[in-house]
């Protein structure tokens, strides 16, 4: 039984192999924002997840990703702060683990290798994401970066990026977790068959090589207007048609995104448990709207019921 009040309940958790780990994610205030409103930002965001069972806050780092589409970006993409240098100088009244993305493409070796020997393995664990294409250049490739912590901190927790659309998904992830992954996050999940799909192959290609599946964390965002899907498409996430008519016609897009939710994490649990795949999520909070932020802050109160922590010791 895992005590989830425990600041190294995710550890145990990633390291036994279990079910039941819950991640709030954000993305760090914009890099143009003024230190004091950065400091306002953050008080918010900690009040929030004051009152909120999670085993961890993931700090996403933003990279441009219009080599990967070559669409109008919905959104402008607006540089923000390292997710790393956010931790270490305005998340200090955060107790819980922090899980730090890590773009490894914009960084130099000797950045990421500077990162890695001065991470506390305790109060910080990682998440590599590779290139967005094949064919951007980049200054440290996955492989790279992967041998780098493992010689670097091989005692950090390593995470890596799941794209459950993705055609061999899970081959991917047999790669990644033989080179030190031991847990993964997907990208939003608005397709749960999708989800289903990946972990299912993965699972068994688990089982053929005689691998122990690492747990998957499955995000989950809500989603309050057209312009948000629209982006969330632009970012290559698999929306079912029947669920882009349902947002579309709903008469509170929010409410209806955030049933949505609910219902795909109420499958994918039932699923993950029949088929004996450790799991969790991740609810993502990337709005600056106060409606969508506090959605997402029931959503991720919801899912902590719905994985019965505390109640069950999941």
């Amino acid at each position: 039984m895992v005590d989830h009040s425990d600041s190294t309940a995710f550890r145990a958790l990633v390291t036994g192999a279990e079910s039941g780990i819950l991640l709030f994610g954000i993305t760090p205030p914009r890099l143009s924002t003024a230190p004091e409103r950065i400091r306002e930002i953050t008080a918010a965001t900690l009040g929030r997840l004051a009152a909120l069972d999670v085993d961890g806050l993931a700090l996403y780092d933003i990279d441009d990703e219009s080599d990967r589409n070559p669409a109008e970006r919905p959104f402008p993409y607006l540089p923000t702060m390292d997710p790393a240098a956010y931790h270490a100088e305005y998340l200090d009244g955060w107790n819980r683990p922090a899980i730090v993305y890590r773009c490894v493409g914009k960084y130099a070796g000797a950045e990421l290798r500077t990162w890695l020997r001065t991470a506390d393995p305790e109060r910080v664990h990682g998440v590599f994401v590779g290139a967005s294409s094949k064919d951007k250049p980049v200054l440290t490739s996955l492989s790279e970066a992967q041998d780098l912590r493992r010689e670097v901190r091989p005692d950090m927790l390593l995470g890596g990026v799941a794209i459950t659309e993705r055609p061999e998904e899970h081959l991917r992830l047999v790669t990644k977790q033989e080179a030190g992954c031991s847990y993964f996050i997907s990208q939003v999940v608005y397709n749960a068959d999708a989800a289903k799909s990946m972990v299912s192959d993965y699972f068994y290609a688990c089982r053929e090589r005689r691998l122990t599946p690492k747990p998957v964390l499955f995000t989950l965002s809500v989603c309050g207007s057209m312009k948000t899907l629209a982006f969330l498409e632009w970012l290559g996430v698999d929306v079912p048609r029947w669920l882009e008519n349902s947002l579309r016609h709903a008469d509170d897009t929010l409410a209806e995104s955030y049933e949505q939710c609910v219902a795909t994490a109420r499958d994918l649990v039932a699923f993950c448990r029949k088929l004996g795949m450790p799991f969790g999520f991740l609810v993502e909070s990337v709005s600056i709207r106060r409606v969508e932020i506090e959605a997402s802050i029931a959503l991720a109160d919801e899912l902590s019921r719905l994985l019965e922590r505390g109640v069950t010791g999941v």
